[in-house]
């Protein structure tokens, strides 16, 4: 499926500078993503996609932390690409990682990587990125393997914060066209609902992250 030109020419002005300096900001408030990474433990041999993976940087922690494991990306943003090409390179994971543009809303599987079902998919921190999450959500289901697993780490509301807090991360994020998707769990249970699956979620820091898996049966 084609790449949507308008969501990739966005993303691109937005990291084409900010690639550069990415990883080192992101990690003061992308919190919970060692978790999910930590929690994937895909089978010897088995195949992990990340739907927008930046600068490939959980991808490489994965591969550290499971040297069997078969593992994939894709990003909407050629200029994150850029990136991701040169630290997987750098780190010497070239052959273990493998990377191609893709919009998360409609992409071949197949004609990318040669896979048509993964056993674990994730999204972290892209959910709130991706204009059309929900159907983001549906397609990533649609590419999990039988018994295969979506795993998710995003914003969450931030309920048990300040009021003050929750207002400045808000117009923080705003500036990077960042939405939390507050009806996750709602969207996750109508899906689990549809499709036959298991859902289950839960808060981290005060409800500032959501970690959720759903299962495929």
């Amino acid at each position: 499926m084609a790449i949507a030109p308008a969501n990739g020419s966005l993303m691109d002005g937005i990291y084409r500078h900010q690639r550069h300096i990415y990883d080192f900001t992101r990690r003061y408030y992308l919190l919970g993503r060692d978790r999910l990474i930590a929690d994937l433990r895909p089978s010897p041999g088995g195949t992990v996609l990340e739907i927008g993976c930046g600068t490939a940087r959980n991808l490489i922690a994965a591969a550290r932390l499971y040297p069997e494991a078969r593992l994939f990306g894709i990003d909407i943003s050629s200029e994150m690409l850029r990136s991701a090409r040169h630290m997987v390179e750098r780190n010497g994971l070239d052959r273990r990682i493998m990377l191609a543009r893709g919009d998360a809303t409609g992409f071949d599987a197949g004609d990318l990587f040669g896979v048509e079902g993964f056993d674990r998919i994730l999204f972290s921190y892209s959910l709130s990125m991706i204009p059309g999450w929900t159907a983001a959500l549906s397609c990533a289901i649609a590419k999990l393997a039988p018994g295969g697993q979506l795993h998710i780490v995003d914003f969450g509301d931030q309920r048990g914060l300040p009021v003050w807090f929750r207002r400045a991360l808000k117009a923080w994020l705003a500036r990077f066209h960042v939405t939390p998707r507050l009806d996750l769990d709602a969207e996750l249970e109508r899906l689990a609902i549809a499709h036959g699956g298991l859902t289950r979620s839960r808060r981290l820091y005060r409800d500032y992250a959501v970690l959720a898996v759903w299962q495929k049966d």
